[in-house]
């Protein structure tokens, strides 16, 4: 057994500086990559929410192709819009919606968001009328569609 020589030298580890600075480093790197990961998360969400408003304007297209009319069917009938939300199953992270109602030759489809995603201010509230026109709410209109 070797006798303790009293060189406090020799036993290594971390000192508090040291752990200190990794701390900070590690805080600084979390401080960058979890809003770009939020940020990726919500146009992910607002992706499939224009997949969502570009296949109900289709779905209404073809029902005047059938019908003459974007409201209803050629004897009145009320014609509901199969899509509500955006995913369609789970948690809702867009509500879709004709505003203002559609008419006979009209319509304005609009996802708002909800929840988390409502914090996406950099689109906003999304929409597309049958003209094809798509226009955005938020601070980076532009560069939603």
């Amino acid at each position: 057994m070797k006798a303790f020589t009293g060189n406090v030298r020799s036993i290594r580890g971390f000192t508090l500086i040291e752990l200190m600075i990794v701390v900070t480093v590690v805080a600084i790197l979390a401080a960058v990559a979890i809003p770009t990961y939020q940020d990726s998360i919500r146009k992910g969400r607002r992706g499939q929410a224009k997949a969502d408003l570009v296949e109900l304007a289709q779905i209404l297209e073809r029902h005047r192709t059938v019908h003459g009319r974007y409201d209803a069917d050629r004897g009145g009938g009320a014609f509901a819009l199969p899509i509500s939300q955006s995913p369609r199953t789970g948690t809702a992270f867009y509500l879709i919606a004709a505003n203002p109602a559609r008419t006979t030759d009209t319509f304005t489809l609009t996802a708002t968001p909800q929840g988390a995603q409502a914090k996406d201010t950099r689109c906003g509230t999304l929409s597309i009328d049958q003209a094809g026109q798509k226009n955005a709410t938020g601070t980076d209109a532009a560069s939603c569609w």
